[in-house]
This record gives C-alpha cells, structure tokens and sequence, in this order.
C-alpha cells in the first residue's frame, strides 16, 4: 500500500523559508515522476514543482521559479520543498504526489499523479 506523509508546513510571516518533507512508503519513484502541488480555499489544484526522477529535470509554476526547489533523498525515499521568500499568495494546502509515468508532457498537472498525501498547510502572512 503506497502511503505519502507530508510535514513541515507551518505559519510564516511573508519573506520568510519553510521546507516541506514527504516520506514515501510502498512506492518507488525511480524513473518517475513525483511532485508538490497546492490548493488555496475556493481554488483548483495546480502543480507547484516537480521532478522527473529518470532525468532528473525539475518543473516549476511561475510564481515559484526562482524561490522554490524541489529535491529528493532517494535513500531516504523522501522527497523535498524548500521554500523561500514566502508570500501571503503561497498560502494553501500543499500535498505531495506520486505518478506511476515516467513520461509526462506536462508535468504540472495533477490528472497525472495516481498517488497523494493528505497535505500541509502553509500559511503566510504579510
């Protein structure tokens, strides 16, 4: 039975950093791709980042290139989010996610991933 845990979300005043963790059990993301995605009240669900474990190749929205990254410990089975230079618009729920394709044309979209954790919450606030 695949099981993804998130932790480390937590209330953060804007500019600050979190880092999200999710352990993964049951599930091997080799040649896989694996990934965050968050959910605000009253909004879709939408990719935050991503990564390709066979390439290595990471994907970001937009509004995160350049303050988020992605990164996994594969020893550990657990994958990362470091998030910096945090804004009240960052606040939402997010969860970790896990395909069983290792070929995704576009990767941010959550159709695409079979397995998800129960999420995180992260709050900023200005």
């Amino acid at each position: 039975q695949v099981q993804l845990v998130e932790s480390g979300g937590g209330s953060v005043q804007a500019g600050g950093s979190l880092r999200l963790s999710c352990a993964a059990s049951g599930y091997t993301a080799s040649g896989r791709y694996v990934g965050w995605f968050r959910q605000a009240p009253g909004k879709g669900r939408e990719g935050v980042a991503v990564i390709g474990t066979a390439s290595g190749t990471a994907s970001y929205t937009d509004s995160v290139k350049g303050r988020f990254t992605i990164s996994q410990d594969n020893a550990k089975n657990t994958l990362y989010l470091q998030m910096t230079s945090l804004k009240p618009e960052d606040t939402a729920m997010y969860y970790c996610a896990a395909s069983l394709l290792d070929r995704i044309d576009f990767p941010l979209t959550p159709v695409w991933y079979t397995y998800w954790g129960q999420g995180t919450q992260v709050t900023v606030s200005s």
